[in-house]
């Protein structure tokens, strides 16, 4: 995993409700908490400094310019196990690039036992995948970032 794909990660997480996060690919894990009372900064006064995420990168990150449009993800609604097709054999119901149609199921979630497909509550374009099959998911924990059509 790249130093992106931990700051991307870590701004999802900031912008969601969990409290904490953590993922491991092979050797490599990660583990985000956020604080439940951040500290409140009087205007014109500096900000006190945050424990990082992740190690700094080498190189100066560019700003990011302005968004136009406020980032969308479909959640889960409930604790499970991720899978992303029907079936071990079966293609998955999205991928990133496709385009999705309001009702249109996107990935199942296990839960005690019980197949829930989760469906698309608005026609969008699947922009990430943002976890992988067979993961365990948090209630609320962004499943896939989309751009809405």
């Amino acid at each position: 995993m790249n130093l992106e794909k931990i700051a991307e990660l870590v701004k999802i997480i900031e912008n969601s409700s969990l409290k904490e996060f953590s993922y491991s690919e092979g050797e490599m894990e990660i583990y985000l908490s956020k604080l439940d009372n951040p500290p409140i900064v009087a205007p014109g006064a500096a900000a006190p400094a945050a424990v990082a995420a992740a190690p700094a990168p080498a190189t100066p990150v560019p700003a990011e310019t302005p968004v136009e449009e406020e980032e969308l993800y479909i959640t889960s609604p409930i604790v499970g196990t991720f899978y992303s097709a029907p079936s071990p054999t079966a293609p998955a119901f999205v991928r990133v690039g496709d385009k999705v149609k309001n009702g249109q199921t996107v990935c199942i979630l296990e839960a005690m036992k019980l197949m829930n497909e989760i469906q698309c509550e608005y026609d969008c374009e699947i922009e990430a995948v943002l976890v992988s099959n067979e993961q365990k998911v948090e209630y609320g924990q962004p499943l896939f970032r989309v751009k809405k059509l």
